[in-house]
């Protein structure tokens, strides 16, 4: 059966273009809710505008999709709460020089 952990682990290879950086560790990641075996998962974008959004969607989709256990994923992109810098992971400050 997957995890939660094992979804977030699996999106972590997804990388930001722009930033350079995993989107689990930019905080962009809301939540996983795992049903069975469909995956739904909460997320944003750094702004409405982002033009890598299409991109990292689909990576997500695409990853998520190849797990043992899943047969659908459903992103649900909000814009609520706002992303700021403030929800980054340690690592991913320290990667960018954040400190």
């Amino acid at each position: 059966m997957v995890t939660e952990e094992t979804v977030l682990e699996t999106i972590k290879q997804i990388i930001d273009p722009e930033v350079g950086i995993s989107i689990v560790d930019m905080g962009l990641i809301y939540g996983v809710d795992i049903h069975d075996k469909t995956v739904d998962v909460t997320m944003t974008l750094t702004s409405p505008g982002c033009p890598a959004g299409g991109q990292i969607v689909n990576g997500i989709q695409s990853v998520t999709q190849q797990l043992d256990g899943v047969d659908e994923v459903n992103i649900d992109v909000v814009w609520t709460p706002r992303w700021t810098m403030e929800m980054m992971s340690e690592e991913g400050k320290d990667e960018l020089g954040i400190f």
